[in-house]
């Protein structure tokens, strides 16, 4: 099983109406682990992600942090190096596609080549649900 992994929204959280908690890393830092919002990431984080990785689930980055996330959220969260999503070349703006489809959902269904995953990300909408039900054989 693939695991496609946003950063933003979802590892990051935003929108709260209360202040956001602040963690400490327990992982030693490399010096490029520096961004000014890692200490809204809870580390345990980390270790439900290993988990995950250790039943056999694939995990990438499908963020626009591209390869920040693994010098930067990867050490953070006591993970290796992952796959990252490269995203096609459409401008500089992230946009969403035809009849309110996300950017990010035909990369990934052609990313996933047919295989079982789960996307983890705040903006999926039902335009991409049922897209992706419509062009993925897997679940």
């Amino acid at each position: 099983m693939l695991v496609f992994l946003d950063v933003d929204g979802t590892l990051i959280p935003f929108g709260a109406d209360r202040p956001y908690p602040v963690y400490e890393p327990v992982h030693p830092l490399p010096a490029t682990a520096d961004h000014p919002l890692l200490s809204r990431v809870d580390p345990a984080l980390g270790d439900r992600l290993a988990g995950l990785a250790a039943l056999g689930c694939e995990l990438a980055w499908a963020t626009t942090w591209l390869d920040d996330a693994n010098t930067c959220l990867a050490p953070w969260l006591g993970l290796p190096p992952l796959p990252v999503v490269e995203w096609p070349d459409e401008g500089d703006e992230p946009r969403l596609g035809p009849h309110g489809l996300h950017w990010k959902t035909r990369p990934l269904v052609a990313r996933a080549a047919g295989r079982p995953f789960v996307w983890v990300d705040d903006e999926i909408t039902d335009a991409d649900r049922a897209w992706v039900a419509g062009h993925h054989p897997a679940p």
